[in-house]
């Protein structure tokens, strides 16, 4: 009898394992983190003022138009923070087609007035191509361009970049803008004006 335990032991050790760590564990940390975090654990979903849900604070959002902030380009395949396809292009630096790309990216700008040192954030994509935030200088550069278009006065665009950077942690990387939540705020701003 010991010795046909002793050859099911591996077998009962794997059905207890998978049950504690396949099911049980993960089970209570997402119980734990839902109560815990509940913003954080579902995504951080900003919703609209209907209910349906606008998009998430954490996963980059493409916004057209020279009426809203631009945020930092994505390389993801299938189009522009496409959560599905996260990832850099892993092209190193002396790869011509991404040099091409960030001349581009700076022509872009400067067609449209720009003069000076671009911020890096706004011709270069993130290694995950879905980041949601540009640094406090990339925003502040595009201040004049939101204002010609929306007919606000430049001083009341700096101070709404100035408060949404003031919500963020800035503790490793100097201060940055979340651009959902900044064109969020552009767009209640331009309702009251």
């Amino acid at each position: 009898m010991n010795r046909y335990i002793s050859y099911f032991r591996p077998v009962i050790y794997i059905v207890i394992f998978t049950l504690i760590l396949g099911f049980v564990y993960p089970l209570i940390i997402t119980m734990l983190s839902s109560v815990l975090f509940p913003v954080q654990s579902h995504g951080s979903l900003v919703f609209n003022s209907n209910g349906s849900v606008a998009g998430s604070k954490i996963i980059g959002i493409n916004f057209t138009g020279p009426q809203y902030f631009v945020g930092r380009p994505s390389a993801t395949n299938g189009g522009p923070y496409n959560a599905s396809w996260s990832g850099g292009s892993n092209y190193g630096p002396t790869y011509l087609p991404l040099i091409a790309k960030i001349k581009d990216r700076t022509e872009f700008w400067r067609n449209l007035g720009i003069e000076g040192e671009i911020p890096s954030d706004l011709v270069m994509a993130s290694g995950s191509g879905l980041d949601p935030d540009i640094s406090l200088n990339a925003a502040l550069l595009q201040v004049p361009l939101i204002s010609k278009s929306r007919n606000i006065s430049s001083v009341i665009l700096e101070s709404l970049v100035n408060v949404e950077s003031n919500r963020q942690p800035a503790f490793f990387s100097g201060r940055y803008v979340n651009i959902f939540a900044l064109n969020k705020a552009l767009d209640n701003l331009s309702q009251e004006v």
